[in-house]
């Protein structure tokens, strides 16, 4: 099973609000997800984000694949960073 990290859609119409979650990559955009990890508000300025560090961190050491806008909410946030000095470190 190849999981992802990714947007799930929610809110109103031309109203987004996303909740960032780890999901089957088979599965539907808005269908069934395995663990809720944050959100994140678009609409509000500056757009609001918070997510749960020690889930993401989590989910990408088992290997759960971001996509691109995760991933780039997650360097905005410093997780990715954090993911890769683990990383690092786990090899010395």
């Amino acid at each position: 099973m190849a999981v992802k990290l990714r947007l799930k859609r929610m809110g109103a119409k031309k109203r987004p609000f996303y909740r960032i979650v780890a999901a089957d990559s088979r599965n539907k955009r808005d269908g069934k997800v395995i663990e809720e990890i944050g959100y994140y508000n678009p609409i509000v300025e500056p757009a609001e984000v918070k997510i749960d560090a020690d889930l993401a961190q989590k989910w990408l050491s088992n290997g759960a694949i971001p996509t691109d806008t995760v991933r780039n909410i997650f360097k905005k946030q410093g997780i990715m960073k954090k993911f890769h000095e683990s990383k690092m470190t786990k090899g010395e």
